[in-house]
C-alpha cells in the first residue's frame, strides 16, 4: 500500500448504525460549530486552556489515525505510513497538504519534515468567530501531526506553525521536529502536549484492544456468512418471526452434540431442519444420514439400524453394516420416531444411553459416535402418558426440543417458497419462462396447506405441467385452494386433525377417490395418507 493509493470511499464504511473507520465510529461535525466551540471555550478558560484542548484532541486524533494505518494496511515502505498522515489529514477535509521536505529515519530517532496546508479549515473557523490574530491559530491540526508522526517514530514528535493563514499569510507553513532536534526551541510550546505519554499508552492499548476486536469481527462475519450460505442452502428467504426463532435456536445448539427432537406437522420440514444443524455442526464435513422409521417393518429397521451378523435371519447371507455405524462420528436423522414399537424403544433407549450397538445376531457392542436427532409429527407427550412411548427415551432423545411450525403459522413465507419452487420447476421441467399469475397470490397465501411445504411444492409442480405457455394460472390450482377450502379453524369451531380430515376428503373427491394421487397432491406416502384416514389425531 502506497499512501497515494487510500481513498475515501474505500476507507469508511456507512452502515445503518453510523459511519465506520475500520472499528473506529466517526461522526460528521460542522466546521461552523466547531468554530462556535472555540469561540465558548476562549472566553470560558482564555485562549492558552482552550490552545491546549485542542492540541491535545488533535494529538489523540492523528495517533488513532496512525495506529487505524498500522493496523489495517501493510506499506510498501515505512514512509508511506508516514506519509499516510498528510493523506488521511486532506482527505478528512481539514486542509489541503503539500510535503514540502521529509527526513525521518525510525532506527535513529531522527525527524524533521516541513509541509504546507492550504486553505486549513481551522484557520477560517478561528477568524469568522474571533478575527485576526496574530499568533498561530491551526491548533488542532498540529496536534494531529505531531500525534500521527509521534505514533510512527515512537518518539515525541512536535510541528509548530511557522507562518498561519489565521494571523494573515496566504497559507500555513508548519514544521515537525523530534524533541532532542527542536532543542530549547520547543520548550514554550510543551505545556501544550501535556500528557503526551499517556496519550500514547492509550492509544498503544487502544490499538491492541481494537485488533482483538478486529479478529472477533472477521471470526463472527465468517459464522454470519456461513449461517447465511446454509440457510440459503436449505431455505428460502425467512420473513417469519416465528421460523426464524426456530432456525436461531438451531444455530445456538448446533455447535453441541445432545440429542436433539424435532416435531411439526407432516411435510413442514423437519429432515430439511436436521439437515441444517447438520450444516452447522462440528460433524459437518462427515455423513448425514436419514431413516423414516415407520416406512419398515421392525425386523427390517432393527436391521438397517445396527446391521446384522451373516446366518442371523433368513435371507441374511452377509454381514451388513447398519445405519448407526455407517453414520459414526456423523449426523444420523431417526425421522418418525413416534411410530417405532416398545421393543425397538428398549434397543435404542440402550444406543442413546450407551453410545454403542450389537448387530442382529450378535453378542459383541461395539461404540459408536453419531450426534441423534429424531422427528415426528406425533404428539409424543401423549404417546408417553398412554404408555405407548417410554418417557425415559422421550427424555433421552429430546434434550433439546424444538417444533417446526406449518406452513400457515407463517403465512408471510409462502410467498418465498412460491418464487423458489418455480424456479426449481422451472429448471427441472425444462420451462424456462415459468411464472406465476398474480391472481394466484391471494388463494395461496389464503391456504391453510395442511399437508404444508411438502403439499406446497406438488401443488406447484402439477401446476407448473398444466400450465399454458409456462404460465401458472388460477385454472391449474387445485379446486380446494382457489375455493379457499381447507383455511385454519376460525373461533375454535374445529380442531386441526378435523381441518386435515376435511382437507385429505376434499382432495379425494378431487381425484376421485385414487388414493395414490391423492397422496402425490398432499406430498405424502400412500401409507401415511392410510394412517391418517383411519386415525385423525
Amino acid at each position: 500500500m502506497r499512501a497515494d493509493d487510500l481513498s475515501l470511499r474505500e476507507l469508511i464504511h456507512f452502515e445503518p448504525g453510523g459511519i465506520d473507520l475500520y472499528g473506529r465510529r466517526l461522526v460528521l461535525h460542522d466546521c461552523g460549530s466547531l468554530g462556535h466551540l472555540r469561540r465558548e471555550l476562549v472566553e470560558m478558560v482564555g485562549i492558552e486552556h482552550a490552545r491546549c484542548l485542542f492540541t491535545r484532541f488533535g494529538f489523540y486524533w492523528g495517533q488513532s489515525d496512525a495506529a487505524a494505518m498500522a493496523r489495517v494496511f501493510e506499506w510498501d515502505d515505512p514512509l508511506e505510513l508516514l506519509k499516510a498522515g498528510p493523506r488521511m489529514h486532506a482527505l478528512a477535509g481539514a486542509t489541503g497538504v503539500e510535503v514540502l521536505s521529509l527526513d525521518a529515519d525510525r532506527s535513529t530517532g531522527r525527524f524533521n519534515m516541513e509541509v504546507a496546508w492550504d486553505r486549513c479549515s481551522e484557520a477560517d473557523e478561528h477568524t469568522a468567530e474571533l478575527g485576526p490574530s496574530t499568533e498561530p491559530v491551526c491548533w488542532v491540526q498540529t496536534g494531529y501531526a505531531s500525534g500521527y508522526a509521534t505514533f510512527w517514530l515512537g518518539a515525541n514528535v512536535y510541528f509548530l506553525e511557522r507562518r498561519c493563514r489565521g494571523a494573515g499569510a496566504d497559507h500555513c507553513i508548519v514544521v515537525g521536529k523530534d524533541q532532542q532536534s527542536w532543542g530549547d526551541e520547543i520548550k514554550p510550546y510543551l505545556k501544550y502536549f501535556l500528557e503526551v505519554d499517556a496519550i500514547q499508552t492509550r492509544i498503544l492499548q487502544l490499538t491492541a484492544e481494537l485488533r482483538q476486536k478486529d479478529r472477533q469481527i472477521v471470526s463472527q462475519r465468517r459464522r454470519i456468512d456461513q449461517l447465511r450460505a446454509l440457510q440459503k442452502r436449505w431455505f428460502t428467504e425467512v420473513h417469519s418471526n416465528v421460523f426464524r426463532q426456530t432456525l436461531d435456536l438451531a444455530g445456538c445448539v448446533a455447535r453441541f452434540n445432545s440429542s436433539i427432537l424435532i416435531t411439526g406437522e407432516s411435510g413442514s420440514g423437519k429432515e430439511m431442519l436436521a439437515r441444517y444443524i447438520h450444516g452447522l455442526s462440528d460433524r459437518s464435513d462427515r455423513i448425514f444420514l436419514a431413516v423414516n422409521c415407520s416406512s419398515l417393518p421392525e425386523t427390517l429397521l432393527e436391521s438397517e439400524l445396527f446391521g446384522h451378523k451373516a446366518g442371523s435371519f433368513t435371507g441374511a447371507v452377509e454381514d451388513r453394516v447398519g445405519l448407526f455405524e455407517q453414520a459414526n462420528g456423523g449426523t444420523l436423522l431417526l425421522d418418525e420416531i413416534g411410530d417405532i414399537s416398545p421393543a425397538m424403544q428398549a434397543r435404542l433407549l440402550r444406543v442413546v444411553q450407551e453410545k454403542e450397538i450389537m448387530r442382529v445376531g450378535e453378542s459383541i457392542p461395539r461404540k459408536i459416535d453419531v450426534r441423534i436427532i429424531a422427528a415426528t409429527n406425533r404428539d409424543l407427550p401423549r404417546a408417553v402418558r398412554e404408555e405407548r412411548f417410554r418417557e425415559d427415551l422421550y427424555y433421552r432423545l429430546g434434550v433439546i426440543e424444538m417444533e417446526v411450525p406449518p406452513l400457515r403459522r407463517r403465512p408471510e413465507d409462502i410467498l418465498p417458497l412460491v418464487r423458489h419452487f418455480i424456479e426449481r420447476h422451472s429448471a427441472a421441467l425444462s420451462l424456462p419462462n415459468l411464472r406465476l399469475d398474480a391472481r394466484c397470490v391471494d388463494p395461496l397465501i389464503r391456504y391453510a396447506w395442511p399437508g404444508n411445504v411438502r403439499e406446497l411444492e406438488n401443488v406447484l409442480e402439477r401446476a407448473a405441467i398444466l400450465s399454458r405457455d409456462g404460465v401458472i394460472t388460477p385454472d391449474v390450482l387445485p379446486a380446494a385452494i382457489t375455493a379457499g377450502r381447507a383455511t385454519a379453524p376460525v373461533g375454535g369451531a374445529s380442531t386441526l386433525a378435523q381441518v386435515e380430515q376435511a382437507h385429505i376428503r376434499a382432495v379425494l373427491e378431487q381425484t376421485n377417490g385414487n388414493r395414490t394421487k391423492a397422496a402425490e397432491i398432499l406430498g405424502i406416502s400412500p401409507t401415511t395418507l392410510w394412517r391418517k384416514l383411519k386415525s385423525p389425531d
